[in-house]
């Protein structure tokens, strides 16, 4: 009589039990990202669940059209294995998230990344949608893997293997498009010529996208420690700092940064200066050397002349890839308060 009781209960507030327990889903995934913006060495364990999860993936097809199983037992099957790869997939995304958010830089494009993935880890937490709208598509299926795929090899290259930046997102990308082929082939309905071509377009979109976007993407785990304007540097020190933007005039204006960078990775970075949107100044590459406490420092400066007048100059620090790690400003005080004197009447 509990028995059934208990089963009546659970058949009753199905829907709403599943919702607790993306809620639940959802607080673990914070303990997660704590979890993996204190200690990398997790991300080992990473393999075991993307390895987990293509396979699983690869063996759902064989158990949905089992002849011995019935469709009951069919549908449970493809239910706990739906369990495992949506709690792995949590597990990853959360992971990789604040590595990828304690590279990227506020208010720059490649935040769309880090707001994309959230957003994909945050669905990955809804186990109705994930279970009657995402895995019963192959293709909306495989994506999510592929995405998911690209997003932590690209964090694992560089951190465990010293791969550069510049080198893990093409490495990343082959990748994914090697487990996003088998599952093609597994889960499609084509094959010959068809498949053929559908796998020739999505190669090439793919390295297109990953052209394109690359400056979309965080360089994890290269991060800017610090950011220093002055009048010259000497001995890696800045002299003469300067906190605002001073008036055109003859003379130099120097910039000293700190890269923050895992031991045993070297990675090519570059200064850009801007002045009001306009390239003035880009440098030649630098190799940066990872693993020192107080950052890699790279410095350039340029030329303060009197043509040059502007209300706000601004330092890009980017790989070779053309990913941004970090962006610094020097605002004209004197510019800023006017414009703010001539905001107020409107506002009024």
């Amino acid at each position: 009589m509990f028995y059934r009781k208990a089963i009546g209960f659970l058949r009753r507030h199905e829907a709403a039990l599943w919702w607790l327990h993306s809620a639940y889903a959802l607080l673990f995934g914070v303990f997660v990202m704590w979890l993996g913006s204190r200690n990398f060495a997790y991300l080992r364990v990473i393999i075991l669940h993307i390895c987990f999860i293509w396979l699983s993936s690869l063996l759902l097809p064989t158990l949905a059209q089992h002849p011995r199983l019935g469709a009951r037992w069919r549908e449970r099957c493809r239910l706990l294995i739906n369990y495992f790869n949506r709690n792995f997939y949590q597990q990853l995304l959360f992971f990789v998230l604040p590595v990828y958010y304690a590279s990227a830089t506020p208010g720059s494009r490649n935040m769309l990344f880090v707001i994309l993935l959230a957003g994909v880890a945050v669905v990955s937490t809804l186990d109705i949608v994930y279970d009657r709208y995402l895995s019963v598509k192959w293709p909306l299926m495989a994506l999510f893997f592929v995405f998911i795929l690209f997003a932590c090899i690209n964090v694992m290259l560089p951190l465990l293997w010293s791969v550069s930046n510049s080198r893990a997102v093409w490495y990343s990308a082959v990748l994914a498009l090697l487990c996003f082929a088998t599952l093609v082939i597994r889960m499609s309905p084509w094959s010959g010529k068809r498949l053929g071509a559908f796998m020739t377009t999505a190669t090439a979109v793919l390295f297109t996208l990953v052209y394109f976007l690359r400056p979309f993407i965080p360089p994890a785990p290269l991060s800017l420690g610090r950011a220093e304007f002055g009048r010259s540097v000497q001995s890696l020190q800045v002299l003469s700092p300067l906190l605002s933007l001073p008036a055109p005039e003859e003379g130099t204006i120097a910039a000293l940064t700190a890269i923050r960078a895992p031991l045993g990775l070297q990675e090519r970075v570059r200064h850009r200066w801007y002045l009001d949107g306009r390239q003035i100044y880009s440098s030649p590459y630098y190799t940066v050397t990872g693993g020192r406490s107080e950052g890699y420092r790279v410095w350039t400066r340029i030329t303060w002349r009197e043509e040059l007048r502007g209300s706000m100059l601004v330092l890009d620090v980017e790989t070779a890839g053309g990913q941004l790690i970090g962006r610094a400003r020097l605002i004209d005080t004197g510019a800023e308060k006017k414009r703010r004197a001539a905001r107020e009447p409107q506002r009024r």
